[in-house]
């Protein structure tokens, strides 16, 4: 749908901002993937959700950086504060009517603990997952917890995804030899088809070397941070104690162009993940969805999704950067930029 919809939109000459058509194209997937929710959210121009999604990011970021603001008192008697908990009511009010309507329609088939009476692995979805799961003692999930853990899948599973796509999209604009390369693999790979299977993804091995090297050009989440369990000793010697005053910030961003680790660290070279480079990599030089137990969980859907995206976009269409409008980028908690970012969009002949 989205490469449709670029192709009707597409003007010659003119640029198209694609991190808001990306946007509504993952929330729409992440909602049919994990919820089995079909919202058709990519006719619209705008979502509320994904509005107040960037409001949120925006005014977190506003928060860390005014230290009176960390006082919960302060911060939400503020004007900023006060948007804050409007943009949270509704992120909420979104997850909370697709929760009723699952619900609903769970209760529909006739069991009073929302369970499908057909219920398969092929039926399962995070929310189906949410209802029916118990803790030790054989306690169902409150409804709050079950919120917590939908608006967590819809923040992370559409917003990350989308800065990946984006900035994937528009490294190959920026280097066209890469794109075409790509292109070549990708059609080699379809053959003649204008959709992909399930076994096409691991044949896309130049296409997946693309996007890791933009990954670590443009990590959708720029940072991290991690509260210390034991105690913490630096190369230098100074140390951290544990506890809960002592959160230790990680710059992915920086990480990834440290000059120490990666040799010409600014320039695109997908080369870099090809086997024989990677194999004596230190495991922590790469880490666009963090690492350690509290990692990613989903990063295969979004590295599968970021290649059906990016496939299915070069098959049809050739990208070109729009000089007059480079992107300015912007650490949020999701790497973004501010003016979006513009691409030249026409057809492959």
């Amino acid at each position: 749908m989205l490469q449709d919809k670029w192709e009707k939109l597409i003007n010659k000459g003119q640029s198209l901002e694609i991190f808001q058509h990306v946007s509504l194209m993952t929330l729409d997937s992440i909602m049919k993937c994990a919820f089995s929710y079909h919202s058709n959210c990519q006719i619209e121009s705008e979502n509320v959700y994904i509005q107040a999604v960037y409001e949120l990011c925006d005014l977190i970021n506003q928060r860390f950086r005014c230290f009176p603001y960390y006082n919960d008192l302060i911060y939400y008697l503020s004007p900023q504060g006060r948007r804050f908990r409007k943009a949270c009511k509704i992120a909420h009010n979104h997850t909370e009517t697709i929760l009723k309507k699952k619900k609903k329609s769970y209760l529909e088939k006739g069991n009073s603990t929302f369970l499908p009476l057909a219920f398969t692995s092929s039926t399962a979805d995070l929310t189906l997952t949410a209802l029916k799961g118990q803790d030790e003692d054989g306690k169902g999930l409150s409804d709050e917890n079950i919120q917590a853990e939908v608006d967590t899948f819809m923040f992370e599973g559409h917003d990350t995804t989308a800065s990946g796509i984006s900035w994937i999209l528009y490294c190959m604009a920026l280097y066209p030899e890469h794109q075409q390369r790509c292109r070549e693999e990708i059609q080699d790979v379809l053959t003649g088809r204008d959709t992909l299977e399930w076994a096409d993804l691991g044949n896309l091995v130049y296409t997946t070397m693309c996007i890791k090297e933009s990954l670590r050009l443009y990590p959708p989440v720029p940072g991290v941070g991690r509260m210390l369990t034991k105690p913490m000793r630096f190369f230098d010697g100074r140390s951290l104690p544990e506890g809960t005053g002592c959160i230790v910030a990680i710059s992915i961003y920086c990480l990834h162009r440290n000059p120490q680790v990666w040799e010409n660290p600014e320039v695109f070279d997908p080369l870099r993940f090809s086997p024989e480079n990677s194999t004596n990599r230190h495991p922590y030089a790469f880490i666009p969805f963090a690492a350690g137990p509290r990692n990613c969980i989903g990063q295969h859907f979004a590295m599968n999704e970021m290649k059906v995206a990016v496939a299915l976009t070069l098959n049809r269409l050739k990208l070109a950067p729009d000089l007059a409008k480079p992107p300015l980028k912007v650490p949020r908690l999701v790497l973004r930029s501010i003016n979006g970012i513009h691409l030249k969009i026409t057809k492959t002949a």
